[in-house]
């Protein structure tokens, strides 16, 4: 049996559930297939970031996520020195708790809103790119097969992506030496429930994070072979906590060790690679799945775009580029954290000086919080292109910088405007901005939707259906920024 498809996504994990539910919302018939029978349990990733919360957002699952979530309002890290480091994370910032199980069940139930449908027990065992196509077989638990066609081919199978093996693509970069307990259940004792804690004392590191239900999840950094057993959680509470905590009843215990790798390529021909089988990195600040699902979100729109002939075929390149800036930066990000986290005597001293004087003038609200929140993230002008800049005027310093984030400047979550570049002019609706807003909204109307606000300065934002910044300025740079969507949709 031969079955073609437009999109075939295999992994169906929460990266590839989100490519899947965005993919449908945007109109793109795919299939999403997993080698698992039954849907994956257990909470491991937990932490949400604003950018993970904005997809769950678009896809009509929010809501949901916030109601049966966790957000704490604050990170506390303890310092060997008995002083507290808390940094508030506020409403533009904060983290959603929630077990990725249940993220993963809002994720799908958002594809079968959408009209779509995980295949379940469905391995993938061989794939060939052509010229227009891919060709992928898979194999089912019964011994049958089925030759899936499609025009475009998303893996999102996880660290061990047979998807990618059998592209040819390298994976490279070295398992990291540290062993993690990982153990989640009830918690007596005083801490509270409104921070995720990090003990960084002389003896080591422990996570200790408060999840929905009453329970915590407790983490560290154990010898390699040791027993884990609910006496070693307590051993790890007793030895590096705040002391008077009891561990109770463990609903889940566990090791795990963590990779620092990276595909050799994110884009080959047909198919593309997001989440743990593009890339993998220490656990420390829960980036690793907030990162998969950006990759989807950026892929989705620029494929759904190009597949619906919106788009040229050119705008698949910058998935490449922009994500592989982010998975720099997240590993930079990650990489400074555990070694701040495992830092030696000496270094552990000017650690807390610096972080005491930090948090006294309020640097670490201001700049520590929004890096993990995500909202200092940047992608490269790919998209802009740098030929454009000679024409660009002094107003563009002025405005949001192109690759940018803000928490002010949100696309709205309406699926009327999916995947669609929201341009938004400020100087009233009879400005001149406004009146070219209107023209180009009028010659684009599926690619731009147009927003025209008060304010006695004519300026403009154009946003990516992705919530980054296209393009700002004043009037003298909107013939820029009509150039770049005239570049984009010129298939």
């Amino acid at each position: 049996m031969k079955q073609h498809d437009t999109v075939l996504v295999v992994g169906a994990g929460p990266c590839g559930l989100a490519v899947a539910a965005e993919l449908r919302r945007l109109g793109v018939q795919v299939t999403i297939v997993d080698s698992e029978p039954v849907a994956g349990t257990g909470s491991r990733a937990i932490l949400l970031w604003p950018p993970v919360l904005e997809v769950l957002d678009e896809l009509g699952v929010g809501a949901t996520a916030r109601e049966t979530g966790l957000q704490p309002q604050a990170l506390s890290y303890h310092l060997g020195t008995g002083r507290t480091v808390r940094v508030g994370l506020g409403a533009e910032n904060a983290p959603l708790l929630l077990p990725q199980e249940r993220t993963s069940a809002l994720l799908e139930q958002a594809l079968v809103r959408y009209g779509g449908a995980v295949e379940r027990g469905i391995r993938i065992t061989k794939v060939v790119q052509h010229d227009d196509s891919v060709a992928a077989s898979a194999l089912h638990p019964d011994g049958t097969t089925t030759d899936f066609e499609a025009d475009w081919l998303i893996a999102a199978d996880g660290l061990r992506s047979q998807v990618r093996e059998q592209l040819g693509v390298p994976f490279e970069g070295e398992q990291l030496p540290t062993t993690f307990l990982l153990a989640e259940g009830r918690l007596e004792g005083d801490i509270g429930r409104d921070s995720i804690h990090y003990f960084l004392g002389e003896t080591g590191v422990v996570l200790v994070a408060p999840l929905p239900g009453g329970e915590f999840r407790i983490s560290g950094a154990i010898p390699e072979g040791t027993q884990v057993s609910t006496a070693q959680v307590q051993r790890l509470l007793d030895e590096r906590g705040p002391g008077g905590l009891r561990v109770g009843e463990l609903r889940a215990l566990s090791t795990f060790v963590s990779h620092e790798r990276a595909a050799g390529t994110l884009h080959t021909g047909r198919a593309f690679l997001l989440g743990d089988a593009a890339h993998v990195h220490s656990a420390i600040g829960g980036q690793g799945l907030n990162l998969g699902i950006q990759d989807a979100r950026n892929l989705a729109w620029k494929l759904a775009g190009v597949v619906h002939g919106r788009f040229a075929p050119v705008v698949l390149r910058s998935y490449e580029a922009e994500r592989r800036v982010a998975i720099r930066q997240t590993l930079a990000t990650t990489g400074r954290m555990a070694r701040q986290a495992v830092a030696g005597p000496l270094a552990r001293r000017v650690r807390d000086v610096v972080w005491g004087g930090l948090e006294a003038v309020g640097a670490m609200d201001r700049w520590w919080a929004p890096l993990l929140a995500g909202w200092r993230s940047r992608y490269p002008d790919v998209l802009l292109g740098e030929e454009r800049h000679a024409h660009w005027s002094s107003a563009w310093r002025l405005s949001p910088r192109p690759g940018t984030r803000n928490p002010h400047l949100l696309p709205k979550p309406d699926d009327g405007l999916a995947g669609r570049f929201q341009l938004v002019t400020w100087g009233g609706p009879d400005c001149e901005l406004a009146r070219r807003g209107r023209e180009l909204a009028g010659d684009l109307p599926g690619v731009v939707a147009h927003f025209a606000l008060g304010g006695r300065r004519e300026r403009f934002v154009l946003l990516r259906p992705d919530s980054y910044v296209a393009a700002a300025g004043g009037p003298a740079d909107f013939t820029a920024a009509r150039s770049l969507l005239d570049d984009l949709t010129t298939v």
